[in-house]
């Protein structure tokens, strides 16, 4: 099926403007992508902003209904966008990791986050908004994020952000159907070694050694100890 992209001069979310028109939408509304040039109120996870330069970088939700995909593995879903993320970054710069769960590493650089909001019916997905905020052609950040990097700063070249839209698009569709654990863990950000962590109980020293089905991140510290986290249960210091 074919996506229905549209393109809009400005918003205050793309998520919010997605879930809006599902509830207005007249049509079918399988698999619509918006992109947006400028987002008022652009987010993170809980309460974080996004930073972005009006027309300079890529900022999209994308709107699926993978009915088919149990509720208790919706973290496919995840594993799917950051991969055909990184696959088509890798085209231009290499050296791209996924920092669990999904944000997109150039490095110790922050080049993309993503927000995934799902509306579980029963044991099934009713819909899936994937919101990206991908750092493109911004040549300088002025908040105090601690570690943004963009396209730009990295090879010095500006990216059209239409075409870069459509191959993530195209690279999302193949891997959907795949099993992309490995491929995930493959491609993971300190996927090697031992790197200083955080919890509730204060920093420590561990290395990862598994990404559950459902999302969870298994660490082994430096005394030899298994620990599970869920999303924001752990910090990475870097």
């Amino acid at each position: 099926m074919e996506w229905k992209i549209i393109h809009i001069d400005e918003t205050d979310s793309t998520n919010r403007w997605l879930r809006a028109y599902l509830q207005t939408a007249d049509d079918d509304c399988q698999r619509v992508a918006v992109w947006t040039d400028y987002q008022t109120a652009g987010r993170g996870c809980g309460t974080n902003t996004w930073e972005s330069e009006r027309g300079q970088n890529l900022l999209f939700s994308l709107l699926i209904h993978p009915q088919s995909l149990p509720a208790n593995k919706q973290f496919h879903i995840s594993m799917a966008i950051s991969l055909a993320i990184c696959e088509v970054l890798d085209q231009q710069i290499g050296d791209v990791s996924i920092k669990w769960p999904n944000d997109i590493y150039w490095r110790n650089g922050k080049l993309a986050g993503i927000l995934i909001e799902n509306q579980l019916q029963g044991t099934t997905i009713r819909d899936s908004i994937i919101g990206v905020g991908i750092n493109v052609n911004q040549q300088r950040f002025l908040s105090n994020a601690p570690n943004p990097v963009s396209l730009f700063q990295i090879h010095g070249l500006e990216t059209s952000r239409e075409r870069l839209l459509e191959d993530i698009l195209q690279a999302f569709d193949r891997l959907s159907d795949q099993d992309l654990k490995a491929a995930y863990c493959a491609r993971l950000y300190r996927r090697k070694g031992f790197h200083p962590y955080a919890d509730a109980n204060g920093p420590f020293m561990a290395e990862i050694i598994d990404v559950e089905a459902d999302g969870h991140l298994c660490l082994c510290d430096d005394s030899g100890q298994t620990r599970r986290y869920a999303f924001k249960e752990v910090n990475f210091i870097i």
